[in-house]
């Protein structure tokens, strides 16, 4: 089988979370060829991977939302816009339901209009016009008109790249790499998977909500377009997949159809951390650790300040800081600037490591992320017997506390960019060593039971076997082609 995966700002050029998902994905499927399309930023990005690609991926398309993507082959004159396509492309901007097909064929069909040539046109000044009179009243009409040209010019874009061919397509996440896969599947008229790790509509809204750069009117304006963008790929989806129930929910409420949606746990190999010691019963120092990217969404800067909470009563405690800090240096600077106006001593960077060589240094493995899905660390910590203190995000909470399954908490769950909760937390289960080795016991059974990579796989070789054969019927193309008639 071939399997067209699409992924959208990490894999092969980020390290861990979803691109090791997707590497794991490929590697344990050796009878599936795939193809990635993968689309990055920035074109600086191009050939940077920090994966080696599997021998069972065939090729690899890098689109980057920094450069042109269109072919730069003369086109053919472009045909005015029907009425139908104009009030599409008006949906759109509006962030109501578009009728994506019309956009999927007047931008990526036969004969179809290029972005550039569009957002350059008196047909797209209407546009932008007819928006300023229902909408846009008090927003400065040039700010208006620029605003939605760089908003729609990467999707249109990204809507003239040709299909590859496969049996199924497959996305893991909505959004642009969403929008690509959904188009993929209309024209193909393949089975179409998409997997959420976050809610892409979620975790878009409230980088909007929190940005310097987004004018305050213009925020609902980017909101409503990102929740467009996710409604294409929830329509033209057969299957889609969350990772905890929670996640379930909120897709059913931006829109998915509850009867698409089901929920595939991740899934790790127990067998990694089977040669992990437990946990030293004897006194010593606390030593603490997390296993992260030095990147703003991890929230290192409230990890240090819960570190330095904790210094005060364990004044031996240390915290080694596990993963790569060169992907934002800007922020990889400012930790560790914090880390010397607090003068709080025994932090260490290791940078990029093997996690199962510095997990049996460890007596407690924290996450202070703002946002997650269902975080590997978490449940790689458990496998290896140690307990954890996590925000209160994605599935950390069921993760660590269970959901009614009879085994126990593992660790404990504290509130976000909180110093004070998540250093209590850390003091509250690290001064008994027998709760900590009973909470690590109760971890440790639960991803035995619910989070077994032989478990995942097995659902996902199903799911894509089950599209494969349900082909012929009509649910790779929910669109009918004769509405656009």
């Amino acid at each position: 089988m071939k399997i067209c995966l699409i992924v959208e700002g990490c894999y092969p050029y980020v390290v861990g979370g979803v691109s090791a998902w997707v590497q794991m994905l490929i590697r344990q499927m050796p009878e599936h060829q795939f193809v990635i399309v993968s689309i990055g930023a920035e074109h600086t990005q191009r050939g940077q991977f920090r994966y080696e690609l599997p021998p069972n991926v065939t090729e690899l398309r890098e689109y980057f939302l920094d450069e042109p993507l269109e072919s730069s082959e003369a086109a053919a004159p472009a045909r005015p816009l029907t009425a139908a396509q104009q009030q599409a492309l008006l949906d759109l901007v509006r962030g109501t339901s578009p009728d994506w097909p019309r956009l999927f064929e007047l931008f990526g069909g036969k004969n179809a209009r290029t972005a550039r040539d569009f957002l350059m046109s008196e047909e797209f000044l209407a546009i932008v016009q007819r928006l300023a009179e229902d909408t846009g009243r008090n927003t400065p009409f040039k700010d208006l008109f620029w605003t939605l040209r760089s908003m729609l010019l990467p999707a249109l874009e990204l809507l003239h790249c040709p299909v590859p061919e496969a049996d199924v397509y497959h996305t893991v996440a909505t959004g642009y790499a969403g929008l690509l896969g959904a188009k993929f599947s209309y024209f193909a008229q393949k089975p179409y998977i998409v997997t959420e790790h976050g809610i892409y509509t979620r975790e878009r809204e409230e980088e909007i909500l929190k940005a310097d750069w987004v004018p305050g009117y213009f925020k609902p304006t980017w909101i409503g377009y990102f929740r467009a963008l996710s409604q294409a790929a929830y329509r033209q989806a057969g299957t889609i997949v969350s990772l905890f129930q929670g996640a379930r929910e909120l897709q059913i409420g931006l829109g998915a159809p509850e009867a698409k949606c089901r929920v595939i746990p991740n899934g790790i190999d127990i067998r990694r951390f089977a040669a992990v010691p437990p946990l030293d019963p004897e006194p010593h120092p606390l030593h603490l650790g997390a296993v992260l990217r030095i990147v703003p969404i991890k929230d290192v800067k409230t990890m240090i300040y819960s570190f330095y909470r904790v210094k005060a009563r364990c004044p031996d405690a240390t915290l080694d800081l596990i993963g790569p800090y060169d992907e934002d240096p800007a922020y990889y600077e400012e930790c560790r600037d914090l880390i010397g106006r607090l003068g709080c001593r025994g932090i260490r960077f290791v940078g990029r490591a093997e996690v199962t060589d510095w997990l049996p240094r460890l007596d407690l493995v924290l996450l202070t992320s703002i946002s997650e899905g269902q975080p590997f660390v978490l449940l790689e910590a458990m496998a290896a017997h140690r307990p954890v203190v996590a925000t209160n995000v994605g599935a950390c909470r069921e993760i660590i506390e269970g959901a009614d399954d009879g085994i126990g908490p593992a660790g404990r769950v504290v509130p976000v960019m909180s110093p004070e909760a998540i250093a209590e937390g850390i003091l509250a289960i690290s001064q008994n060593p027998a709760q900590l080795r009973a909470l690590a016991e109760n971890g440790y059974r639960r991803v035995v039971r619910f989070y077994q990579d032989k478990d995942f796989l097995a659902a996902y070789r199903a799911l894509y076997r089950e599209a494969v054969q349900n082909t012929n019927r009509e649910v790779s193309r929910p669109w009918q082609a004769s509405a656009l008639n």
